[in-house]
């Protein structure tokens, strides 16, 4: 075929040999390509290899309008984007058409007008795919005129035409869409009104503007999303809507950790002075999942609502940033501790919905929770259940440093340099060893990690207690912190000891 860059005419588009397509034939028979050739039409979607992928496949090949239901951040509209990809790069259409006319087959007054006095002749320019995608985000507030048009009384009296005529129609986002993908999001804040005005176009492939019947076979690859919450909060879709959209597809989080950090690694803006200045460890990453996983399961959090993987993705930015900042201040570089991960309640706070029970207890203090249930899960995949040793009269690898806090106190400040966090971990007695005994490979600075984590990990199996002190936390003895709990000017500074 003649380069479409010399194809100016619809007489050089025939004689080509050129052949049009529906947006939906088109999106199979390239998607058909894509499969053959083994390439991954969903690049950087993860945890859907198995689930969401396939039926998103079997209703492209199936030519399907569909509705992707699932809670917030679960890459819905991402998906709807990257359709995009199976969309030939550039098809023709006629010049200065506002509804990408078919130059074969147009559907406008323009186009029909155009080609009929211009016959071969009729001018035509080439559409990217890019330019064939769009998308609307359903509020209250859409109208009928901005999703399917309006008559222009300006229009009408400049051409001098009565309001029947076709030509006087300022035409919406989905005429506008014609032969490419329209993505309208969370369609049940859609009003019932503009949900009906939908199914007609999706039922009859008409449009009705102000009484006016405008027949217009419409080419378009619909994509919803919605969200289950919506149903029940603030609308839903309505019963003929839903029955003619052909596939739904249910989305979900992912299924276990390891995706979990595939997703957050490749959508976490780390900055490239970070990545040289900080270490981090695979377990600190764990951690930042796991506090995704227990929110979604915690009784404070609204299930209903969801937990967006943007959570693990700004968590885990400001995971870098507090290591970053004590960086910026001591000098050098330093590697992400446990004490780091309470730098991330920011972006917990925010990001979840809370029931009752925790609004009452406050969303600083459930994301304080949720950090301390992470640590908690986490810590029996690197050292023994605390709650088992419990039961052991004999071999518990805890005991001496249980018994130094006995009459000793632990305060770690979050602006430690190096030097000062690594002799305060060294402090505890045991706490080398049972790092050697059961992480013997670990490099240093992940062992100097494990050290602290396993201090956390006692503390949430409450075998010691733990303090959010002004500037850092303090670990002692369990029992003497139920007689003197510290009030909020009763710290002591660590740097004052002379010690340091």
């Amino acid at each position: 075929m003649t380069p479409f860059s010399e194809i100016k005419t619809l007489g050089a588009l025939k004689a080509a040999g050129y052949t049009t397509r529906s947006v939906k034939q088109e999106l199979r028979d390239n998607l058909i390509k894509k499969i053959r050739a083994k390439e991954n039409v969903f690049e950087g979607i993860w945890g859907y290899e198995e689930t969401v992928i396939p039926d998103m496949e079997r209703a492209i090949l199936s030519m399907h309008d569909i509705n992707l239901l699932g809670l917030r951040g679960q890459a819905k509209t991402r998906m709807a984007r990257m359709m995009t990809h199976l969309l030939d790069e550039y098809i023709p259409v006629i010049e200065g058409s506002e509804l990408n006319d078919d130059p074969f087959h147009p559907i406008s007054r323009y186009g029909r007008d155009l080609v009929a006095e211009r016959g071969d002749d009729t001018p035509i320019s080439w559409l990217h795919r890019h330019e064939r995608y769009s998308e609307k985000l359903a509020t209250p507030d859409v109208s009928i005129a901005d999703l399917i048009g309006d008559v222009d009384p300006i229009k009408a009296a400049t051409l001098k035409l009565p309001y029947s005529d076709e030509r006087v129609i300022h035409f919406g986002l989905i005429p506008r869409s014609h032969r490419g993908i329209f993505v309208i999001n969370e369609l049940p804040d859609l009003q019932a009104r503009i949900q009906v005005a939908l199914f007609n176009i999706l039922q009859e492939g008409d449009i009705q503007i102000r009484g006016f019947k405008v027949r217009m076979p419409l080419d378009i690859q619909f994509v919803f999303t919605a969200n289950p919450e919506d149903y029940t909060n603030r609308g839903s879709i309505v019963t003929p809507l839903k029955d003619r959209i052909d596939s739904q597809i249910i989305t979900h989080y992912p299924k276990d950790l390891q995706v979990a950090k595939k997703i957050t690694a490749q959508e976490a803006h780390i900055k490239k002075e970070q990545e040289d200045t900080i270490t981090i460890s695979e377990i600190a990453k764990d951690l930042i999942e796991q506090i995704a996983f227990e929110a979604r399961s915690s009784e404070y959090v609204d299930a209903k609502s969801g937990v967006s993987a943007r959570l693990t993705i700004s968590a885990y930015e400001n995971l870098m940033s507090a290591a970053e900042r004590r960086a910026l201040y001591n000098g050098g570089r330093t590697h992400v501790r446990v004490s780091d991960l309470y730098g991330v309640v920011p972006s917990i706070t925010g990001k979840v919905e809370l029931v009752y029970e925790g609004e009452q207890e406050g969303p600083g203090i459930v994301a304080h929770n949720l950090v301390g249930k992470a640590i908690r899960t986490q810590f029996v995949n690197f050292f023994p259940n605390p709650e088992k040793i419990r039961k052991q009269k004999e071999g518990n690898p805890y005991k001496e440093i249980i018994d130094w806090f006995g009459n000793n106190t632990l305060d770690l400040l979050n602006d430690y340099d190096n030097q000062a966090y690594e002799k305060t971990m060294h402090k505890v007695p045991g706490l080398k060893e049972l790092i050697h005994t059961y992480h013997k490979a670990a490099d240093h600075s992940t062992k100097l990690f494990l050290m602290e984590f396993a201090l956390h990990g006692l503390a949430e199996y409450s075998m010691l207690s733990k303090h959010q002190l002004v500037r850092g936390l303090q670990f002692k003895d369990l029992l003497s912190s139920m007689f003197t709990m510290p009030g909020p000017g009763d710290e002591d500074d660590p740097m004052e000891d002379d010690d340091y």
